[in-house]
């Protein structure tokens, strides 16, 4: 685990990049050094928990293999600790990992190689996402047993408190806002990813699936070919 000596900038925002390949993770390390983050790097599983533990970074960017334990059981072990974005890199093209990835927390991929820039472009547009999410001048919003507090970023059905992943709570805040309303997945996957892409659909897919095994299955609806709608009563 290395702690670098890079400028802290993006309001004192940091990054903490996990990858057991030093080259690239040194030259993602340096990319967003150049962008003003202050970032950490670990090569390791247990070394990338202990550094989100420690170091409470306002972002992951996260390789997938990974010595120790993989990139899947980093994300649902720092998830179960504290809600942080997480972009996921892998070599693998195999829909299931990327899917598998999502499914645990990851609120974006990018698949190896990738660019430096298009990375970059990735890790500002979460944490715009996060920013936006922070500036809502809403408190709360209650659609039938749905209540989700916007302040705390806390989600109840009923009784029910339930733990979203940061992009999950947006997810559902963008569906709750306009509710019975059927929302497109690539609308969604701009409003909320902030990017567009036609393979992202299946982001949106793999979060709406989470939502509905947190929240209950009747809580979205999906209307073929086109999206989704929040249905709760």
């Amino acid at each position: 685990m290395e702690l670098s000596g890079g400028t802290t900038g993006q309001a004192g925002r940091r990054i903490l990049v996990v990858d057991d390949e030093v080259t690239i993770a040194e030259s993602v390390a340096a990319r967003l050094r150049a962008e003003g983050f202050a970032v950490e790097v670990a090569h390791d599983g247990p070394g990338a928990v202990a550094a989100a533990t420690a170091g409470e970074p306002d972002l992951v960017v996260l390789d997938v293999m990974l010595p120790g334990f993989d990139g899947i059981e980093v994300c649902r072990r720092i998830q179960a600790e504290r809600p942080v974005p997480v972009l996921m890199l892998t070599a693998r093209t195999d829909e299931t990992d990327q899917l598998i990835g999502l499914g645990v927390g990851a609120d974006d991929y990018l698949t190896k190689p990738f660019s430096m820039r298009v990375l970059a472009a990735r890790v500002h547009a979460l944490l715009r996402r996060v920013d936006r999410a922070a500036d809502r001048g809403e408190v709360s919003i209650v659609v039938g047993d749905l209540r989700i507090d916007l302040d705390q970023r806390r989600v109840w059905r009923g009784e029910n408190e339930a733990r979203l992943t940061p992009l999950e709570f947006d997810l559902l805040t963008r569906l709750a806002q306009r509710p019975r309303a059927v929302l497109a997945r690539e609308r969604l996957l701009e409003d909320i990813w902030d990017w567009s892409d036609a393979a992202g659909t299946r982001a949106v897919d793999s979060h709406v699936k989470a939502l509905r095994r947190k929240l209950g299955a009747d809580l979205i609806r999906t209307v073929h070919g086109v999206g989704y709608a929040l249905d709760a009563r």
